[in-house]
């Protein structure tokens, strides 16, 4: 969520990616060609309907496709039981 003055106020135990940050999706340990799971921080949109956060990001691969998903979502750690061999902590990690 943010403040009356759009300041993120949504906590997590890591700093929220700023505009132009490269950051790795966990997959990218599974499959590394290239800029395969690499995206680019746009920034941080505001869902005009939900008031929910969401992260936009773009590929840095194939088309470019721009993607949004909600913050905390984006912030969260990989699922370990789902994917045990993931050494990667958290679902997008700073390059």
């Amino acid at each position: 969520m943010e403040d009356e003055f759009g300041k993120i106020v949504e906590k997590f135990d890591r700093p929220v990616p700023t505009p132009g940050t490269i950051v790795r999706h966990f997959k990218r340990e599974m499959e590394s060609e290239g800029h395969m799971y690499l995206y680019k921080i746009i920034g941080v949109a505001h869902h005009s309907e939900t008031n929910e956060n969401l992260m936009v990001y773009q590929a840095l691969y194939g088309d470019g496709k721009m993607c949004a998903r909600p913050l905390h979502m984006f912030m969260s750690e990989v699922d370990h039981d789902k994917y045990p061999d993931v050494k990667q902590k958290y679902r997008f990690e700073v390059v």
